[in-house]
């Protein structure tokens, strides 16, 4: 699917408009959505724009997300995807060329729905360039992130109040909540960092606006304070991990500790049933008439003596 948004009209063109155009510098943002190489081919020659492929831009290293050539400037990001039970990050491509925003993704995406519907309600009047769209995806793409920690921090919470107050035996699933908010965070800090180094090549670029790069400013101070707390987070789940596994061995400390005492309880009087069931001739305590209640009341010592220490050393 491709989109062509034009200056003065609010609602966008299919390719099959692009003949019609009087003038192509009309055009300020071109949204391609896992488009088909003829139709990437056709676009490159109308715009004389080089555009990567889906692994390319997936493949190219962290260091060189960013780069500018022949006055455009070219950015493979991150959009984190986030559901109940799905995290990804999902790399996006966009060129900047004299005022033309070129985007390429590989998967629907709500930012870019967002930004659709503003230039139907407001137009022209919002959106000038393909510079202030490009702009306003990040901005909308960080305020999404500040949500997802919003909402991550919320979950700690809860799992740290399981942990503390709630815990039932219940291991596995605690473990794995643990490590899917751990894989979360992870996730979320490296977000970050890319829109980071992006923002921070496109505030010294001499391509950008001036009013764009104010802008910027502030999206960089958001995301420094949503990296701090992101590693706050990290730090909760980390003293999280060290209660649940103390919680754990406390349990299971006290499972062995009842092992222990129910085996010094009644090692005495088995010791005793033992003696008296041995089949020698020569037994005295055989014959003797007390002898049956005699074993019975050492049993019965052997088992209350020990319970009598533990208490009183307050081992039970």
């Amino acid at each position: 699917m491709i989109k062509f948004y034009i200056k003065d009209k609010r609602q966008p063109l299919g390719i099959e408009a692009l003949s019609d155009l009087e003038n192509l510098k009309d055009v300020y943002w071109i949204d391609m959505v896992s488009p088909a190489l003829d139709v990437l081919k056709l676009v490159e020659n109308n715009f004389d724009i080089k555009f990567p492929t889906k692994q390319e831009s997936q493949e190219i290293e962290i260091s060189s997300r960013y780069w500018e050539e022949n006055e455009s400037i070219e950015i493979n990001s991150f959009f984190l995807l986030f559901k109940e039970d799905y995290a990804k990050n999902e790399t996006v491509s966009f060129i900047l060329k004299n005022e033309l925003l070129i985007s390429i993704r590989y998967t629907q995406l709500k930012t870019f729905d967002d930004i659709s519907r503003k230039i139907a309600s407001s137009g022209f009047k919002i959106f000038k360039s393909g510079d202030d769209i490009l702009n306003a995806i990040l901005d909308i793409r960080i305020d999404s992130v500040a949500d997802i920690v919003e909402d991550l921090s919320k979950e700690i919470t809860k799992l740290r109040r399981l942990v503390l107050t709630d815990y039932k035996n219940k291991d596995e699933d605690i473990l794995g909540k643990i490590s899917k908010l751990e894989e979360l965070n992870m996730l979320i800090i490296e977000n970050l960092k890319d829109k980071q180094r992006i923002l921070a090549s496109l505030l010294k670029s001499h391509l950008c606006k001036q009013d764009i790069k104010e802008d910027i400013s502030i999206m960089l101070k958001d995301i420094r304070s949503l990296v701090d707390y992101t590693q706050f987070n990290f730090e909760r789940l980390e003293y999280l991990q060290n209660v649940f596994v103390g919680v754990l061995s406390i349990e299971q400390t006290k499972v062995v500790k009842i092992f222990t005492i129910v085996n010094v309880v009644f090692l005495p009087p088995t010791l005793i049933a033992s003696i008296y069931g041995m089949n020698f001739a020569l037994m005295p305590e055989l014959k003797w008439e007390y002898g049956y209640l005699f074993s019975l009341g050492l049993m019965a010592l052997s088992v209350i003596t020990p319970l009598y220490i533990f208490k009183k050393k307050g081992w039970m």
